[in-house]
């Protein structure tokens, strides 16, 4: 049985999924600095084995796909939706 405060919680939680060109380790720890310093974000994780450098963040609902990919290319990277 699920617990009733993770639906809760899981509703309050919007994912979003984003194709980069990070491939290196200084490049997840830049984003490192950034994400697991932002209220907003919940989770993260990025998959460097991916041809698409796949960039898949948890956030609550205050937080826009457009903030987030704004965010990673003021650091230099290449970053849009993953459709």
């Amino acid at each position: 049985m699920i617990s009733p405060f993770y639906q809760a919680r899981k509703k309050d939680v919007l994912i979003h999924v984003l194709k980069t060109d990070i491939d290196t380790k200084l490049g997840v720890n830049t984003l490192k600095l950034l994400f697991n310093a932002h209220p907003q974000i919940v989770r993260w994780s990025i998959d460097q084995e991916d041809i698409d450098k796949v960039l898949r963040i948890e956030t609550t609902k205050t937080i826009s796909t457009e903030d987030i990919i704004e965010q990673v290319q003021a650091r230099g990277f290449y970053c849009e939706e993953l459709e």
